[in-house]
């Protein structure tokens, strides 16, 4: 199962759903491979904290690392797992992210490389029972390959009009990629992300985007400091804390979207 988690509006909280539904999925068993397409590294940095550029040379690493060998004379010399790393947590793995990425977008796409992730993909499906993808806040080289990849995407919506009409958009550039490059993509639900109950708006907002027919999960995500904790000890927060309401959020969150796959399947 390959999972996509975008939208092309930056705050909505793309990095935190990724990495603790994949550190949910580790926690239960799953052999859990979480990719890191957004330049900035911040699932990168949330899962393992700085890297050491002269231990690891970022075009050799990674994503990166992963890319470049698609260029060339190289191409997939090596086997795609070669450019996974473990992390701390049993059954999570990282591919980690690369500033070298910017730099190597448009000689990619100018190769149309488009397909290439998936392909990547295609050689780790026996290594790995789940696949999460983060990917940039645009519709660029990048997250296109993610969502040609992509068995589901995971739209985070946090319940301001700026998302709303960012969500339009995202829908329509969804939907053309789809009827062109991966008629199988499912867009498996819409995440509300940072919900405040105790105001009118967000309420509203969530009530008309079922109301127009948008597949609203029924699962609502808090905001909360414990989220910027998480971040700041590079801890997922089924590790960090189990028992708190955001962490029984996520945890709720991931059992929805597995009842899902068992229905569907």
């Amino acid at each position: 199962m390959r999972r996509v988690v975008f939208n092309q509006k930056g705050g909505v909280g793309k990095t935190s759903i990724t990495c603790n539904l994949a550190a949910i999925s580790a926690q239960q068993g799953y052999r859990t491979l979480v990719l890191d397409l957004d330049v900035q590294g911040n699932t990168t940095h949330y899962l393992v904290g700085e890297i050491d550029a002269e231990a690891f040379p970022a075009e050799a690493q990674g994503v990166a690392g992963l890319f470049k060998q698609t260029v060339g004379p190289r191409k997939m010399r090596n086997n795609p797992d070669s450019f996974v790393w473990e992390t701390p947590w049993e059954n999570l793995y990282l591919m980690p992210s690369s500033p070298v990425l910017t730099q190597m977008e448009k000689e990619l796409e100018s190769r149309y490389k488009i397909y290439k992730l998936r392909d990547a993909l295609d050689k780790l499906d026996s290594e790995y029972d789940r696949i999460y993808i983060d990917t940039p806040p645009n519709f660029n080289f990048y997250s296109k390959s993610a969502l040609i990849a992509a068995d589901a995407v995971l739209v985070p919506f946090d319940c301001d009009s700026f998302a709303r009409q960012s969500l339009y958009a995202l829908m329509e550039n969804i939907a053309e990629l789809q009827e062109d490059h991966n008629p199988e993509l499912e867009v498996e639900g819409i995440v509300i992300n940072q919900f405040n109950s105790q105001a009118r708006l967000p309420g509203e907002l969530v009530a008309e985007l079922e109301d127009e027919g948008y597949p609203v999960l029924s699962t609502y995500l808090t905001s909360s400091v414990k989220m910027r904790e998480s971040h700041r000890e590079h801890r997922p927060l089924i590790d960090l804390a189990p028992s708190h309401k955001l962490t029984q959020q996520y945890l709720q969150l991931h059992e929805e979207l597995e009842d899902a796959l068992s229905r569907a399947a």
